[in-house]
This record gives C-alpha cells, sequence and structure tokens, in this order.
C-alpha cells in the first residue's frame, strides 16, 4: 500500500531550535525515521496517530489540539494519520546541544593546539573574521589583535615569549555563543623566569569556531 506523504513546513531553524509543522491528509504518513534531538510536539489539531514501531508493531496516539507532549533523541516510528480528518501539528526540536557539543569539541582541541605550539592548528579553529584580546595591553580590553594575520602573529609571538609552556587542568563550558575555558599555566619564559597561574578565556563563536579570544590571567604579588 502506497500513502500520500505527510507535508512538513519549517518556520525556524535558527541552530538553536528547528520548529517544522507537519500537515497530514486522511492516511498520509510521515515515512520511517530516527529522531536525532529531544523534541516537543505540539498538536494544532485534535486527531490520531497510527505509529510503526522497529519490532514490526503498532501503536495509536491521540492528539488534543494545543496539549504538548515531549520525547527523547532515538525514537524510531512511521508516523500516519489514522483519522478521517485532516490533522497538523509543530514539531520542536532541540538541536542548540548538537552545537554546543560541536563548539565543545573546538575548545578541546583548540587548548591541545595550546599545549602542541601548534599555530596552524589554534587558527583551524579561528573564523574567518576573528580577534583576540590579550591579558594585558594598553586598553581597558587589553591589546586587541584583530584579524586572521594579527590573531596568528600574537599566537606565535606568545610562543617565543615562553619557549617552555603549559596550560594544565583545562575545563570547559558552552552556554548559546558563549565559551568559557578555565586552565594553570605554567611556564618558563626567555629570560627563565618561571610562571605558574590560573586564567580563563571567554570566547564567543561563529558557527563551530572561535570568533573572539578573550583572555584573563592572575598576577601574583
Amino acid at each position: 500500500m502506497t500513502r500520500a506523504k505527510a507535508e512538513p513546513v519549517v518556520h525556524i531553524d535558527d541552530g538553536r531550535f528547528r520548529v517544522t509543522e507537519w500537515r497530514f491528509q486522511p492516511g498520509a504518513e510521515t515515512g520511517w525515521h530516527i529522531h536525532g534531538h529531544d523534541y516537543v510536539i505540539v498538536p494544532l489539531t485534535d486527531g490520531r496517530l497510527d505509529l510503526g514501531l522497529p519490532d514490526g508493531g503498532s501503536a495509536q496516539a491521540s492528539l488534543s489540539q494545543g496539549v504538548p507532549y515531549s520525547r527523547r533523541t532515538g525514537v524510531a516510528h512511521n508516523v500516519v494519520n489514522g483519522g478521517e480528518a485532516p490533522l497538523a501539528f509543530l514539531e520542536v526540536e532541540v538541536v542548540e546541544s548538537d552545537l554546543s557539543a560541536r563548539r565543545l569539541a573546538t575548545l578541546d582541541r583548540f587548548l591541545a593546539a595550546w599545549n602542541g605550539r601548534d599555530v596552524d592548528t589554534l587558527m583551524d579553529c579561528m573564523a574567518e573574521t576573528c580577534a583576540f584580546q590579550a591579558s594585558s595591553g594598553l586598553g581597558a580590553e587589553g591589546a586587541r589583535h584583530e584579524g586572521r594575520e594579527a590573531v596568528r602573529a600574537a599566537y606565535a609571538a606568545l610562543f617565543e615569549a615562553f619557549p617552555e609552556a603549559a596550560w594544565t587542568r583545562g575545563k570547559h563550558v558552552v552556554s548559546g555563543d558563549t565559551g568559557l575555558s578555565s586552565w594553570r599555566f605554567v611556564g618558563t619564559s626567555r629570560d627563565g623566569r618561571g610562571i605558574e597561574v590560573d586564567g580563563c578565556d571567554i570566547f564567543g563563536f561563529d558557527g563551530d569556531l572561535i570568533a573572539l579570544k578573550d583572555s584573563y590571567r592572575k598576577n601574583r604579588s
């Protein structure tokens, strides 16, 4: 038996949420699919869904207009309009968790590149339009280096200033477009002076990549 396909209309897809309106004629189906995100269903009409399940079984779900329900990632089914009238619902998927995971992976790679003294990989983690604000400088924001060439030169200069350097105890968190890394810097300057201080970076993201690295570091006295 060949069924008509339900019509998906995407209303929002902004990197945090994806909101899709599904419209079903009687007997129409979504087709078999596995949900890759946590999601909420908001029925726009009353109706009945017939669900085809992975084990070959089936189930039914009643929709009540305006009464939402939620499901977790990994749900697998084929959704069919089992009623005699058209029905519709909104599917609200939480996609930010995926983006946050990719951003956390970028911060892991970024910290590893600092400890590997790998300027190329550091720049691979930076967005096309990027800036670095150092922990010291003449401005209130510290020395600001803007653009890929300036940022690359500033990173290379840090390695020159500290022939021995390690960023230990690294921890990362991401919330929305902002990331935070904390670490302990242990190094030796070119004149043989040792340093061991805690610090952090506040990051702004452009997609998966770092648009701004804003550094802060303790001063011993």
